[in-house]
């Protein structure tokens, strides 16, 4: 049975999941919670992890929730899962669709729907800042350590765009990020 909840949970999220691996993450979340899968902190880290490894995020993490349910098969049927839709997609768009992406009614509702993948994206990113560096909704419980980290994160970021022509890579910040993590949270 675990199977096809991974199979039908991952195809969910490959199937809506519009705006890339970042505007997916509150679908992973809903699917992965709904099921039992992993809690909300255990989420948390493996988007970390998975932002840092090779590859997409959400195929980072269908494969690990996957293996961590159900072992190598569970891992490739979420991975195929969350990956066959996009593919479907995009072999039909290319085969049939070619006219259709040239229309301006068309293209007038992708520009409609970049704003709305943004904001998805700036509401995950804040909703990880507030549930890292305070706390759980209605339990105040501010995590210093989380919040310096962050803040320092923030400076060394914004600092490196005065300093530096195009300022810290992305690649430079996730690596930053995670020998801080290590260093910091390695000692507890």
């Amino acid at each position: 049975m675990i199977y096809f909840d991974l199979l039908f949970g991952f195809l969910k999220v490959g199937l809506f999941a519009f705006g890339g691996a970042y505007g997916a993450i509150p679908l992973i979340r809903d699917v992965v919670l709904s099921y039992g899968w992993i809690d909300d902190d255990m989420l948390a880290y493996m988007i970390a992890v998975s932002e840092s490894t090779p590859g997409p995020i959400m195929v980072n993490l269908a494969t690990y929730v996957g293996s961590s349910q159900a072992g190598l098969p569970g891992a490739l049927i979420a991975t195929a899962a969350v990956v066959l839709p996009s593919f479907v997609i995009v072999l039909l768009v290319m085969l049939l669709l070619k006219k259709l992406l040239k229309n301006p009614c068309a293209q007038a509702v992708l520009r409609g729907l970049k704003p709305c993948v943004a904001g998805i994206i700036l509401a995950t990113g804040v909703h990880m800042i507030l549930q890292r560096c305070v706390g759980s909704p209605g339990a105040f419980s501010a995590d210093a350590t989380a919040s310096a980290m962050t803040a320092a994160l923030a400076g060394v970021y914004f600092g490196s765009r005065k300093l530096l022509k195009n300022g810290l890579s992305p690649i430079g910040l996730i690596g930053l990020s995670a020998v801080a993590g290590l260093l910091i949270y390695g000692w507890r």
